[in-house]
């Protein structure tokens, strides 16, 4: 009878699991569908891709929305075996509210780490292609950024031609052996620029001891600089920000790549920050849980369910904007970004604690 029971509860919850990943999927395809149809409807791309990019982006989106879709998975399934008497029935037959509830936990523990191990490296890949070809299409494709294990290569467009930046070190918002190459129209070299030292924190890039060669019908004048400046599309804000996309990297390749992903130009702190964030994944999963059966096994009576939705979004809601919170505080450098990511599952995790031993008793 309990292995009956057990494949009762375990049955009951994924179908339901999966329904609300469904409901998630849907809503997420028609939303970002227009996004994407905007982007492409001056372009001349195949009347498909749009729906072929949405179908592909979305999966990464649900991993993220994971923590709300258990939470409103356990809610649904438990106020489904509350109103219909299973609730009763089941402990009838000695299952416990912390046993039904531990079950159902357990499985959606389990569940983020098949997720972490299974899926994510799957969704990465996908955002990967998603992000490759928008980029085919983007109109800013002349302005590329690289980090590698030579350093930093930057090419722009500017008014007489193309400037092509290279820099040996970027250490936050300084670069270090800066070479600046400036081609005409025809590709050939007009002005080379070198200086030790640049700090580029603002778009106006300072260099100091630069030295500039200018070549004009094959004659070079050289030129030295104690301070020197150039405009440029790029600062260090938005340099660093297109190497925060951690979409396109997965669990896998934080774990096994960690210190290759710091010499392509990753910052440490991010990358810490994020690992924390997804092995925190399965452990939120657990508590999410806990939170939606204190919600709906303090009874045995059958209620209304609007009650309990309405409860259930001003949960998700508060939650929601405690990790935004957390994550704020970690990256004003109130607490470090690393811990960030625990605070919400610490925190929660301590107050349902509280709830769960008192659903017990009843």
């Amino acid at each position: 009878m309990n292995k009956i029971l057990f494949k009762f509860l375990l049955s009951g919850f994924f179908k339901t699991f999966f329904k609300v990943v469904l409901i998630f999927y849907c809503f997420g395809i028609i939303l970002n569908l227009f996004e994407e149809i905007e982007f492409f409807k001056n372009l001349d791309a195949n009347p498909f891709l749009p729906l072929t990019l949405t179908a592909l982006y979305i999966p990464s989106m649900i991993i993220k929305l994971l923590p709300f879709i258990i939470f409103i998975s356990s809610m649904w399934f438990l106020l489904a075996l509350r109103n219909n008497k299973n609730l009763l029935s089941l402990k009838i037959f000695g299952y416990s509210n912390f046993r039904i509830f531990f079950i159902l936990a357990s499985c959606a523990f389990i569940t983020g780490w098949i997720t972490l191990f299974a899926f994510n490296p799957l969704t990465s890949t996908m955002v990967k292609y998603y992000e490759k070809t928008k980029s085919e299409y983007s109109r800013d494709i002349d302005h590329l950024v690289s980090i590698n294990k030579n350093g930093l290569w930057i090419k722009e467009n500017i008014e007489d031609g193309i400037r092509i930046t290279y820099a040996r070190e970027p250490k936050k918002n300084i670069l270090k052996d800066v070479t600046i190459y400036n081609l005409n129209e025809n590709h050939s070299l007009i002005k080379k620029i070198y200086s030790p030292y640049a700090n580029i924190e603002k778009k106006e890039w300072k260099m100091q001891d630069a030295t500039v060669f200018n070549f004009t019908n094959g004659i070079t004048e050289e030129t030295l600089y104690e301070d020197y400046s150039i405009i440029s599309d790029y600062d260090y804000k938005k340099i660093n920000s297109l190497f925060k996309n951690f979409d396109t990297m997965s669990f896998l390749d934080l774990l096994l790549n960690y210190k290759d992903l710091q010499t392509r130009g990753y910052n440490k702190i991010n990358l810490d920050q994020n690992l924390n964030s997804m092995l925190s994944l399965p452990f939120f999963l657990f508590i999410m849980t806990a939170v939606a059966a204190i919600l709906t096994m303090n009874t045995l009576k059958k209620s209304n369910n609007f009650t309990f939705i309405v409860a259930g979004l001003i949960t998700c809601v508060l939650i929601y904007y405690f990790k935004d919170l957390s994550l704020a505080l970690g990256q004003t450098d109130r607490v470090p970004l690393s811990l960030a990511a625990w605070i919400p599952v610490v925190v929660i995790g301590l107050f349902s604690s509280i709830g769960i031993l008192q659903i017990n008793e009843k």
